[in-house]
């Protein structure tokens, strides 16, 4: 089987689906690579180190010809998807849910669609696969860095000759991979920093990084299946908040890291609470979209100061901006994937498996996953395909 590692083309992506590092541990299971020329660059991996690792370095053209797979971090393009031949698979983040037409596009031409999106992230055996979590993890360090960036003081406590500077109070709303690690690394920066989750069982995992966590009086456990958020009915999410707002108002930094799969993600910051912000406040907006985000008046990609100086930093694709790091985990992660679905040297398709029922989009020419056929309003087949739940981070 040969499995193809193509260079990403969306604007700012600059991480690569497979690392040297990985391609000789795919050689045992009878997958050779190939990979696009150039694809490592944005990671500052070059060629030749591909070469040396095993990999074969081909042009674009001859990629989409020879191979049975090809991998991906993020959706392909247009252009690639006219490429691609039935009987070909692809894997990467392709976001079903937010785009189900790519699927029904990838069904029609006849190509299976793997999108590691769909990874049933409690199964304890698919946590070497989980790329939404590595992500999240590069996203948050990088969440909090990019506040100690934007914030027009020091994050900790300085005693010098000039004087004394007070520590950044840090707030962070969602106690998920992201969240922790947001929280993590602000503490690291010197930064007073509180924490908030609507699941109970958060309260101590933020206790255990040296933060505080903020109990709400007017919204009760939100804990769903799996040890994930139950979305909020309206007046929890107005509860939430109005309470908030309060807690915003009294810190620097405010960092949201709530998201939904193909859904919008939940409001915590609102016009009021933003209102109330001193002026030189940042706020970091993890979960911003263009279905909207977790603050009042983000924009994906964009910072936006409001009238009363207060930064919104809609930080939409952040584990980019760490291309090394983010390639690295990431090809764990599409490797791990991909030797799982291997058998005899080739791309072994069963739906029957609690791991494919979850990751398996589109194959033989039909969308098999049930959430997705239900976006298409298609019938889905029901002996294939399983519900994504939603998640936070």
């Amino acid at each position: 089987m040969k499995a193809a590692v193509v260079k990403e083309t969306a604007p700012g992506e600059r991480r690569v689906a497979l690392v040297p590092d990985t391609v000789a541990k795919l050689r045992p299971a009878g997958i050779e690579v190939l990979v696009e020329r150039g694809a490592g660059q944005g990671a500052w991996l070059t060629d030749a180190a591909y070469a040396d690792a095993g990999a074969t370095i081909v042009g674009t053209a001859e990629l989409f010809a020879s191979a049975d797979v090809v991998l991906t971090v993020t959706k392909p393009s247009p252009a690639m998807v006219d490429q691609l031949a039935k009987g070909q698979a692809i894997i990467g983040m392709l976001a079903p849910l937010t785009d189900p037409e790519l699927a029904a596009a990838l069904a029609a031409r006849g190509v299976t669609a793997v999108s590691l999106d769909g990874l049933p992230r409690t199964l304890s055996r698919a946590q070497p696969m989980d790329a939404l979590s590595s992500q999240a993890n590069v996203a948050g360090y990088k969440a909090a860095l990019v506040a100690a960036g934007a914030f027009g003081r020091f994050f900790p406590l300085l005693i010098t000759a000039a004087g004394t500077a007070p520590p950044a109070r840090v707030l962070v709303l969602g106690a998920g991979v992201a969240g922790l690690q947001a929280i993590g690394t602000a503490r690291r920066l010197g930064a007073v920093v509180s924490g908030y989750d609507v699941r109970p069982a958060s309260k101590g995992e933020v206790q255990s990084l040296g933060a505080t966590f903020i109990d709400l009086t007017s919204v009760g456990s939100a804990a769903g299946e799996g040890g994930y958020a139950r979305e909020l009915t309206a007046e929890e999410r107005q509860a939430q908040q109005d309470e908030l707002a309060g807690h915003i108002a009294r810190h620097d930094v405010v960092i949201t890291t709530a998201q939904v799969p193909g859904r919008r993600p939940p409001l915590l910051v609102s016009d009021e609470a933003i209102k109330a912000m001193s002026p030189g406040s940042v706020l970091v907006d993890m979960g911003a979209s263009a279905l909207g985000g977790n603050v009042s008046g983000s924009r994906p990609g964009e910072t936006v100061v409001t009238g009363n100086g207060v930064r919104i930093i809609g930080a939409d694709n952040l584990p980019a901006s760490v291309p090394t790091a983010s390639s690295n985990a990431y090809s764990r992660n599409i490797s791990a994937l991909l030797l799982h679905m291997t058998s005899d040297g080739a791309l072994a398709i069963d739906t029957t498996d609690e791991i494919q029922a979850g990751v398996v989009i589109a194959h033989d020419g039909r969308i098999v996953q049930e959430a997705v056929a239900r976006l298409l309003q298609a019938e889905p087949d029901p002996k294939e395909g399983t519900d994504v739940s939603g998640t936070t981070d």
